[in-house]
């Protein structure tokens, strides 16, 4: 490396350290300010310079008390002149802070609130928000929210924020905004110019400017248009990081980790589809051709398979188990739940009921023990083909001769160490991921960006489909006759009793209770019940039962929620659906629809926040998963339907994945073309990426950087 550029690589480096050094080297900063910092999960340079604002007042839209409307909502920012706390009896007062902004006073009241008036002491300039109101001839606002600008006492406070936009940084009781701006100023001046991890091109091509103001502008900008600029350089700062080590990841897979090049498919596969009831969609087929494709490759597959709940993923899945198999290797499929795994093993050893002569057992917690060793035996002699199970496949003594293939179902239940135990018991074996839960392509290009995606976007010929009904308290008669009707047709129903608790036993009770008051609603009806607190015993003769029919209504908690394959059931009734997300509402909804008769999906609420009833509007008005998905994320927001920190994911402090859709898709293709120039960022030009990529996955390498 020439002299030249070893200096810059080492000035670079000493600042980007900087950055990551202790906030005892923030002038200002004492031990107090520390303990409270590091209380609000501040605990070096960088996450101050990170801590960006809630919110901003922008003085010019800003109403004068002079001139504000009685009833109306509106901010008003003043001086508190005097605060006065009364005691209107023992255990009850009333606080009322009055504010001046030169043309009027304003008072803030609170009720048996007197801890109020610590914080705002006269002197003190204070925004309040709120509905004015006129009682005893002045101007007030009861129960205001309140941001304090700043604080009395504090000489020279007024500078820090110069323009006419003041930034409202989350704070505490001990912390207030306006200390915090004070802090944040100090800091900028300090470390404030900073090295761009962005190369020049990148930020070239879209007007983006350079870090260190993006972040001046981000806490004290200038104008509302500099600070969405700052904004946006800061919101694809994060995605084009995040993709970038995504990138590296698929990278390293294809280059440096040697695989299972399998041949094409052969006989078995093409035994398996020629004995199929039912001819293969053209999702199906498209995705297993992608599947096979990746596994021909000399690297280990990595793809998501995902698609509605009945739309052929087993049968996908059992496909590229044969080709493993053709060639000489096992396969293994994880489930979250028993009932799950076990619906798994019914599907598959159906399906291959045909006479292709393989070994397929089911391996769970409640296998005795003499039945595990025995399997045991056969995955490690190689007598045995495939393994369905659950967690109990990861245990230390399991062994594979050969394991060429792992499928993961519903794996976003998974924590990752689970899954990456599972990959162990094989050389770099290729992954499927399956997903019954639709994602939406925002989430998909983040939490599963390194991943091939298949999507099986139809559901297989001769399904009748389902309607959806979504009805208040009143309408559950009506949901009553609707399942009277079925079952006198010969047909079943499923009744999902409301999510009361988080605890199991809970859950139990409230199941026992529902079955109780059905049995009185439909008398004469053989009714089951099924919930997690039931033996294994009992919960596999109750789904036999419903399976022959011989239970006709089946009352039970979420166990239902994926695993359950009864085509004769045609009506999934759900109590307080407003409780459930979307995603679990329609796992249930696909439990029925499943058969040649048109089914019905009921959902009983009673909620009436506005959230609540977006969601049920959601789920009546949109059939489509993956459009429920993206409707569920923009009610809910990011975080939501998976975990970011068990996926491995760090935080997104500005990006909004609905809204920065556009950035993402930027930030990817980017990140995409440099490390395809440059896979391990050795370019002097991209050391500050490579740093920024490993301290925000500091906690996360093994996500990253392992197969």
């Amino acid at each position: 490396m020439p002299e030249q550029v070893e200096r810059r690589v080492e000035e670079l480096e000493s600042h980007w350290k900087a950055l990551q050094g202790p906030l005892s080297g923030v002038s200002g900063i004492g031990k107090s300010f520390l303990r409270y910092l590091h209380a609000m999960d501040i605990h070096k340079v960088e996450d101050l310079l990170y801590h960006f604002p809630r919110r901003y007042l922008d003085r010019r839209k800003l109403s004068r008390i002079g001139d504000v409307r009685i009833g109306e909502d509106t901010t008003v920012v003043g001086t508190v002149r005097s605060a006065d706390l009364n005691r209107i009896a023992r255990n009850r007062s009333v606080l009322n802070v009055a504010i001046f902004d030169g043309s009027a006073y304003l008072y803030g009241v609170w009720f048996n609130q007197p801890y109020h008036a610590d914080r705002l002491e006269p002197g003190t300039e204070v925004a309040f928000s709120g509905r004015v109101q006129y009682r005893r001839g002045r101007l007030q606002m009861v129960n205001p929210a309140y941001d304090i600008l700043d604080d009395v006492g504090d000489v020279g406070s007024k500078t820090v924020h110069t323009g006419r936009i003041i930034p409202l940084h989350p704070a505490t009781q001990k912390l207030s905004a306006a200390m915090l701006r004070r802090l944040i100023m100090r800091t900028l001046d300090q470390f404030g110019d900073l090295p761009d991890h962005i190369p020049y091109g990148l930020r070239l091509r879209y007007g983006y400017p350079h870090r260190s103001q993006a972040l001046r502008e981000m806490h004290f900008p200038g104008s509302s248009g500099r600070l969405n600029r700052a904004r946006q350089r800061m919101a694809y700062d994060e995605l084009l990081v995040m993709q970038v080590a995504l990138a590296m990841r698929r990278q390293r897979l294809k280059s440096e980790t040697p695989g299972i090049a399998h041949a094409a498919p052969g006989g078995i596969v093409e035994s398996l589809i020629a004995s199929l009831p039912f001819k293969l969609t053209a999702g199906q087929e498209r995705a297993f051709e992608e599947i096979s494709r990746d596994m021909s490759e000399p690297y280990p597959m990595n793809r998501l398979l995902q698609g509605e709940v009945g739309s052929g993923k087993t049968v996908v899945a059992l496909m590229a188990l044969l080709l493993t198999l053709e060639n000489g290797h096992q396969g293994a499929i994880m489930a979250p739940t028993e009932v799950l795994a076990e619906q798994h093993f019914a599907n598959i050893t159906g399906l291959l009921a045909g006479g292709l002569g393989l070994r397929v057992e089911l391996l769970t917690g409640n296998t005795t023990a003499a039945r595990r060793r025995e399997i045991l035996e056969a995955a490690s002699s190689g007598g045995l083909d495939i393994l369905v199970g659950t967690h109990a496949l990861i245990q230390g003594d399991v062994e594979f001769k050969s394991l060429g293939l792992i499928v993961v179902d519903e794996q976003h239940r998974f924590g990752l160490r689970q899954r990456m135990l599972l990959k162990e018991k094989g050389f770099c074996p290729d992954t499927l991921i399956m997903t019954a839960t639709p994602i939406p392509r925002t989430l998909s290009l983040t939490l599963y960006g390194d991943l091939e995606v298949s999507v099986l976007d139809e559901l297989p010929a001769g399904r009748a489909g389902t309607r959806t009904l979504v009805v208040g308290p009143d309408g559950r008669e009506g949901a009553y006759d609707i399942i009277r009707e079925e079952l006198l047709k010969g047909r079943q129903a499923f009744v999902v009793c409301p999510l009361v608790d988080a605890s199991p036993a809970v859950e139990a009770k409230a199941a026992e209770k529902e079955a109780r008051e059905l049995s009185r609603v439909f008398r004469g009806t053989n009714i089951g019940l099924l919930h997690g607190q039931m033996a294994k015993a009992d919960k596999d003769k109750v789904m036999a039962d419903f399976r022959a029919c011989e239970v006709q209504l089946l009352v039970s908690t979420t166990v239902i929620e994926v695993g359950i394959d009864v085509p004769n059931a045609t009506v999934m009734m759900v109590e307080n659906a407003d409780r459930f997300g979307l995603s679990q509402l329609h796992q249930l909804r696909g439990r029925v629809g499943r058969g040649e008769h048109l089914s019905h999906s009921v959902f009983v609420f009673d909620g009436e926040s506005e959230e609540s009833q977006r969601r049920m509007r959601a789920i009546a008005e949109i059939e489509d998963g993956f459009n429920l998905a993206e409707a569920d994320l923009e009610i809910r927001g990011e975080g939501s339907l998976f975990g970011t920190r068990q996926s491995g994911m760090p935080d997104l402090r500005v990006a909004r994945l609905i809204r920065d859709f556009r950035l993402l898709k930027h930030a990817r293709a980017d990140a995409f073309e440099l490390v395809e120039r440059d896979p391990h960022l050795r370019d002097p030009e991209h050391l500050l990426l490579r740093l920024e990529v490993e301290s925000r996955f500091r906690d996360n390498l093994e996500w990253l950087f392992n197969a």
